[in-house]
């Protein structure tokens, strides 16, 4: 399994690409929790704190994409100073409104702003695209980048909570514009690896990627799917609280990203031969047949348990969606494409945690887990009805790619892949 990933960095300039992306891609989990923490020791307000980093995460989610948009135009270097500019002035501007305990509106209004932060694991994931589009190399970088995500995502949070108890309330926001800005100062300048920025069809408009069918369907999955653990999210602090130690919860996430991580590792290793949409499925449905063990569930022991199990199949089907993604979108728009489905997934653990936490306050444990249940249906219903469509666009993107070899078909296979 080593020799797999020795492989992929043995390229020029993905240790350098790949360290940097990692120190700008912490600030993403850093921020929501660093708020949540930041406004409820500040103002008191749990449910002001958990609005505002709501709002934080949501805004990301619709502006993110549109800072892709931009990337896949302009390319990184040009576009990705700016943006992490005003998401560190919106960052600013939060920590003081909340210090001086300015008007609420200027919390939500900031926030907002602040969402402007790059999607840097997919500015990560084009590069490795770019450096080993079409080899099986490419299915193991996106299994190691799954991963590095389910890292941040335990570490993160945790380290806001720490920074902003332990220190002060608004540690946790500052270190996270910190290392944004370290991270993107650091990842800029490698030119080498940087994506080229490709011509563009006088028919792509303004239009979003996300319009298209094969890019839509993987990031409304996704949305289902992240529900999942934004369920764990939830249900482990209210078991662990109920156990009468807080600090439990974090082992429930870490157990989750375990399993999650080791799975991704061996996938990313192996070189599966199945068919992509069969391999979604497969993915899907266990993700989903996973979540009937946390009907059972009554503590924090039993999550524990039932959370590896659940975190098994989450890595891989993370790896297969963004290879899919990678077959039916144009070089053009790939950017924007994977920051969707970073988007969709990011929404998801917000409104699943968000959903998760009114259940269980009004219905009690059971239908509060029980959410995780009914958003794996949802995945594999969406799943099994867009297979036909999906299987219909893989084919018709190989067929595009063949026949862009000879040039005098290059412009139809491009618009083969959009789906145009």
């Amino acid at each position: 399994m080593a020799h797999a990933y020795r492989e992929i960095f043995s390229a020029p300039g993905t240790k350098a690409f790949s360290s940097a992306g990692l120190v700008a891609r912490l600030p993403l989990p850093l921020t929501h929790m660093g708020i949540l923490t930041m406004l409820s020791e500040t103002t008191g307000e749990y449910a002001l704190a958990g609005l505002v980093a709501g709002t934080f995460t949501f805004s990301m989610a619709f502006l993110g994409p549109q800072v892709s948009k931009a990337v896949d135009r302009r390319g990184q270097s040009r576009v990705l100073p700016l943006a992490t500019g005003v998401s560190v002035l919106g960052l600013a501007g939060l920590l003081l409104c909340a210090t001086v305990d300015a008007p609420r509106w200027t919390l939500f209004l900031l926030a907002l702003l602040s969402g402007l932060m790059p999607s840097m694991s997919a500015m990560v994931r084009a590069r490795w695209t770019e450096i080993f589009r079409g080899t099986p190399r490419l299915n193991t970088a996106y299994s190691m980048e799954s991963v590095v995500d389910e890292l941040t995502y335990v570490v993160g949070p945790a380290l806001a909570v720490v920074l902003s108890t332990a220190l002060f309330p608004q540690a946790a926001p500052m270190a996270a514009g910190l290392l944004l800005v370290v991270g993107v100062a650091l990842f800029v300048p490698q030119k080498s690896t940087e994506p080229p920025v490709r011509p563009r069809a006088g028919a792509d408009g303004g239009s979003s990627v996300i319009l298209s069918p094969p890019v839509l369907v993987p990031a409304l999955v996704l949305l289902c799917g992240g529900a999942i653990p934004g369920m764990v999210d939830t249900m482990g602090l209210a078991f662990a609280e109920r156990a009468g130690d807080k600090s439990l919860a974090g082992l429930v996430f870490a157990v989750y990203a375990i399993g999650s991580g080791l799975a991704g590792l061996l996938f990313g290793a192996r070189h599966v031969r199945v068919p992509l949409p069969r391999l979604l499925l497969i993915g899907v449905g266990g993700t989903a047949l996973t979540t009937l063990p946390f009907l059972l569930v009554d503590g924090v022991a039993g999550m524990v348990a039932v959370v590896f199990l659940a975190g098994v199949f989450f890595a891989p089907t993370m790896v297969v969606v963004m290879s899919i993604v990678e077959r039916v979108t144009p070089e053009r728009h790939l950017t924007e494409a994977m920051t969707w489905m970073i988007a969709g997934l990011q929404s998801g653990v917000a409104l699943g945690a968000a959903v998760t936490g009114v259940v269980h306050d009004h219905l009690g444990a059971t239908a509060g887990v029980s959410v995780a249940v009914v958003a794996g249906a949802l995945a594999l219903t969406l799943t099994l009805c867009a297979l036909p469509m999906l299987r219909a666009r893989l084919a018709r993107a190989e067929a595009g790619a063949v026949a862009a070899d000879a040039p005098e078909h290059k412009a139809s296979a491009v618009d083969v892949c959009c789906g145009g």
